[in-house]
């Protein structure tokens, strides 16, 4: 796992050890980057569910602002803080060792990138989504980028949102939502 490409470029990340988080691939985070290239730079970004903290850490590398990084499992949030500490990023990001809804329970940012890739099969890819809609975090032509397994249906979104393209890698599928200004 490694920094593809910006400042960090070729930077290797850490990764958690055991089967308990899977990382994306460097192939779908080459094809995921290349849909929203030039709608990263200036913006304050949120990894609702860090793991690794490598999707953070990447949009950082190419020029975000800053970024939020939760995660509720305390060695996956020491193994971002790491991460995000090799690539000199502490200065532009923050952690939060919580659960994603206590999270977003008490949001104020407002945010124009946010990357969901929680586990697969908790369930939690569709709460997040419904409860970001709801608490209007996202920036007017903010983008949300979700990580799901091919076969899953995701959930339509209010009207302010339209959901862009969606990528295939293997088993692994990218969608894109835009909110609209």
């Amino acid at each position: 796992m490694r920094v593809i490409t910006g400042i960090a470029k070729g930077r290797r990340l850490e990764e958690l050890p055991g089967l308990s988080t899977r990382p994306t691939t460097d192939r779908v985070k080459e094809g995921l980057f290349s849909a929203i290239q030039f709608d990263i730079e200036g913006r304050r970004v949120l990894d609702l569910f860090a793991g690794t903290g490598q999707l953070g850490v990447e949009a950082l590398s190419r020029g975000a602002a800053f970024c939020d990084f939760v995660d509720s499992a305390p060695a996956a949030l020491k193994v971002t803080r790491r991460n995000v500490s090799a690539c000199g990023f502490e200065d532009r990001s923050a952690f939060h060792g919580k659960d994603f809804s206590a999270f977003l329970g008490r949001a104020r940012e407002k945010y124009g990138l946010v990357f969901l890739d929680p586990p697969y099969a908790s369930g939690n890819l569709e709460r997040a989504l419904e409860r970001i809609a709801a608490i209007d975090i996202v920036t007017g032509n903010g983008i949300i980028v979700c990580e799901s397994p091919v076969e899953h249906t995701l959930p339509a979104l209010p009207d302010s949102y339209e959901q862009g393209g969606e990528y295939r890698y293997g088993k692994i599928k990218v969608t894109i939502y835009r909110r609209r200004a």
